[in-house]
């Protein structure tokens, strides 16, 4: 099997990537029949530099993104437009200020035209997932960093997606603050059963939180390695970082990712952009 189709366990495939290419003009491919499979319930992080790619993987599962070749499959079928069926938070505030945070955590339902007598229990429901029951009155301007970050991911999973696409979303917090939301993606994704794509250059952010880590690099993108991180899914995210396994896999994740180009590699780097 090749790596990068390899799932962790026999989940159901929920997401699938066949042979899939794109570019943004056919000389410059960032993608070239690339394969890729999330199963349901699993946490997978895309894990590289920046500027590789990691972020049209997420854009070509949203269907914001056509490829060129190939097929993007959800759920078996083939992602023809806009997925629905996912949820999309990105590294940005993109909390509308003029609204309070419940307005801005409805939004998605009132988009999809959500039948008015339900939203309330959703609202409800998303807001204690976060534990942010409240705040709901406040404005986005009276939250602190970790309290926008999960208005966001309130808003994300309040039509309860099968699926969470997750583009660096802690990288502009601090450490102490990234550590809690570490903690608390992790509380709620284990409650809601929801799959995660996480794009991450953070290896140990990578280590922490998925079921299995996709290493990427290269042009266009491959699979340099695949790990499973060993802890379960109700780990301990402070006796993670002080075991011996957490300083082993850092150290290879650490090589593969910075080890010399090949000449291959190389060659296609040299591509003007």
């Amino acid at each position: 099997m090749r790596p990068d189709t390899a799932l962790r366990d026999e989940s159901p495939v929920l997401l699938e990537f066949r042979e899939v290419s794109f570019g943004f003009t056919e000389e410059e491919m960032i993608l070239d029949g690339f394969n890729l499979s999330v199963g349901a319930h699993e946490f997978v992080a895309l894990l590289g530099p920046s500027g590789c790619g990691k972020s049209t993987l997420l854009n070509l599962s949203a269907g914001l993104a056509r490829p060129f070749a190939g097929r993007v499959l959800f759920q078996g079928e083939p992602v023809a437009g806009v997925n629905r069926n996912v949820g999309y938070m990105t590294q940005g505030d993109t909390l509308l200020p003029w609204l309070t945070v419940a307005r801005n955590v409805l939004l998605p339902l009132e988009i999809r035209r959500s039948p008015v007598a339900s939203r309330r229990a959703q609202l409800a429901a998303a807001l204690s997932l976060v534990d942010l029951t409240d705040a709901a009155a406040k404005y986005p301007s009276e939250l602190s960093g970790g309290m926008k970050r999960r208005a966001l991911l309130a808003r994300s999973l309040i039509y309860d997606p099968p699926m969470l696409l997750m583009d660096e979303p802690f990288a502009a917090l601090d450490a102490q603050l990234r550590e809690t939301m570490h903690a608390e993606l992790l509380r709620t994704v284990n409650r809601t059963r929801s799959s995660v794509l996480f794009v991450t250059h953070d290896i140990s952010e990578s280590i922490l939180l998925a079921d299995r880590i996709l290493v990427l690099g290269g042009r266009p993108l491959t699979v340099r390695d695949v790990v499973c991180p060993p802890f379960g899914k109700n780990r301990d995210l402070d006796a993670v970082r002080s075991s011996v396994e957490y300083a082993r896999l850092e150290a290879n994740i650490r090589s593969v990712m910075y080890r010399p180009k090949t000449s291959a590699e190389l060659s296609l780097a040299a591509v003007p952009a």
